[in-house]
């Protein structure tokens, strides 16, 4: 079986141009995202997928394979999906872009989870999050049934706590994704869905297909930082310095 990461890393971000080349300490984000991907001991291989010569340039001069893909892609998905549909691989892991403080662990999780998800044909990561963030529409939450599929996925709290018991948690979906191979291209040659397009979150395509999606809680504690503003990039360079003495 073979196992592939494609890491979608589109130039025009409307909130941040340039973001996969944004310096942080003295390499591209995207190299960063690349080298963690890399120490994933499920992928056999990882390719970043973007639509921009400049991105590709850098990809390769860091050692790093790139490809080329079309401009006008809807979401990372379609872009992970253009380099699914010409790979042979089995299982295609979409690394977001943005992520430069990803723990490996996380996409071994998903893998498993995928593995071994009883028929399952796409699975994600979730973790625990406090209070703090139940307003936050950047936190995108999710509910699972009793065997660990999702229900739904909302950037507003859920469950709602009308009622406080003991089993109230909420989880926060990291947005890593392993698909087998058969159900990415199928997702990305159908249309996108009324609450996708309503909530913006591309893994509700899937659940209006009737589709489901195994979530596994990650054992990770590494914090992650989603760089989409010029903030969340200084907030990164201050923790990547902390780590790493500089």
């Amino acid at each position: 079986m073979k196992i592939i990461g494609v890491i979608p890393a589109r130039y025009g971000s409307t909130r941040l141009a340039g973001k996969p080349l944004a310096d942080i300490h003295g390499k591209p984000m995207i190299q960063y995202v690349y080298e963690l991907a890399r120490r994933a001991r499920t992928l056999d291989q990882v390719v970043v997928a973007t639509d921009d010569e400049r991105v590709r340039v850098a990809v390769e001069s860091f050692g790093g394979m790139a490809v080329m893909t079309k401009g006008e892609h809807f979401s990372g998905m379609d872009r992970v999906a253009e380099v699914a549909s010409v790979s042979d691989a089995d299982i295609v892991v979409n690394v977001q872009g943005d992520e430069p403080l990803l723990d490996p662990l996380m996409i071994d999780e998903c893998v498993e989870a995928l593995r071994n998800g009883s028929n399952a044909e796409l699975a994600t990561i979730v973790k625990r999050v406090g209070e703090e963030t139940f307003d936050d529409p950047a936190v995108v939450k999710v509910v699972r049934d009793t065997t660990g599929r999702a229900l739904y996925f909302s950037r507003s709290l859920l469950p709602y706590p009308r009622n406080r018991t003991a089993d109230f948690r909420v989880f926060e979906h990291i947005g890593l994704y392993a698909y087998k191979k058969d159900c990415l291209l199928r997702l990305a040659n159908l249309p996108p869905t009324p609450l996708e397009q309503i909530e913006g979150l591309e893994q509700l395509r899937a659940l209006e297909n009737g589709i489901a999606i195994q979530v596994v809680e990650t054992k990770s504690k590494q914090e992650l930082i989603s760089v989409d503003t010029q903030q969340d990039l200084e907030r990164v360079r201050g923790i990547l310095a902390g780590r790493n003495g500089l």
